[in-house]
């Protein structure tokens, strides 16, 4: 095929190379370079993805550790304190966010050589005003109870030891509209807890609800699988039962709270 001048150009301007019958070689004309395409970027590897990496990983392990310490001492410091001391420790305790909504802490009620220790759950609304475990209707309801048992709370009375009662609450303060304990609310307050029954050195225990069960005993089984036995804490015989509340709405369940009562007494008559 003949190619005019014109067409050759055209076929040079598209990187082409034109060639005549009878000629060694292609257009004698230089073929014109073609125009680079513009070159996509490549993404870089490695470091992107570790910088991802450090972005949600989870504090430093030292930063844990430093943590834990702090606990320890914490808990170390709260096991040294006497009555007034843990007193003024639980008033002032900031350990969890229960500090910003609370009235007043709820520290514990009753004789100081008590042989009994009653382990409550959380202070109810009353509780938060009143500053003392189990008052308003709940508590009237205790306080039959253990009169029936010829018990009492006051610890300015003529009654001997053995029918004198500690009351404590597994946590010292109020979570806001009665809900359940959060799990970091309970460990907070538990150091206080177990300074208060190395300071009264109970015969007994009862633990009353749930979140008390769970406190003691380390067991999250419910409360009508525990009851009806001893278990023991620390060496310390201990006897689970329904918190007082929860039988003013199950009725049903009042025998059973009785008969629970019934064997602490039998266990803390044992010598």
């Amino acid at each position: 095929m003949s190619w005019t001048e014109r067409q050759r150009a055209m076929l040079r301007e598209m990187g082409l190379v034109t060639w005549q019958p009878g000629s060694r070689a292609a257009d004698p004309a230089p073929a014109a370079q073609p125009v680079p395409a513009v070159a996509t970027p490549r993404p870089v590897a490695g470091p992107p993805a570790r910088v991802m990496q450090q972005a949600v990983a989870p504090a430093p392990p030292a930063a844990a550790a430093v943590l834990d310490i702090a606990t320890d001492e914490r808990t170390r410091h709260i096991a040294t304190l006497d009555w007034p001391a843990l007193r003024d420790a639980v008033a002032g305790c900031q350990a969890c966010a229960l500090c910003q909504s609370r009235k007043q802490t709820v520290f514990g009620v009753g004789d100081r050589q008590a042989r009994w220790m009653i382990v409550g759950e959380a202070p109810g609304e009353q509780e938060d005003l009143s500053g003392e475990p189990f008052v308003g209707a709940a508590g009237q309801l205790l306080d039959s109870m253990l009169r029936a048992l010829s018990l009492t709370r006051r610890d300015d009375g003529p009654e001997p030891a053995a029918q004198r009662v500690y009351i404590a609450n597994t946590l010292k303060c109020r979570p806001p509209r009665n809900r359940n304990p959060q799990p970091s609310e309970l460990a907070a307050c538990e150091p206080f807890l177990m300074r208060q029954l190395a300071l009264l050195q109970p015969r007994l225990i009862v633990a009353m609800g749930r979140f008390a069960v769970q406190a003691l005993l380390r067991s999250s089984d419910p409360v009508g699988k525990l009851r009806g036995k001893v278990h023991q804490y620390q060496g310390v015989p201990l006897v689970v039962t329904y918190h007082p509340a929860y039988l003013l709405r199950s009725l049903a369940d009042k025998a059973r709270a009785w008969d629970d009562l019934c064997l602490a007494a039998s266990v803390a008559e044992r010598p």
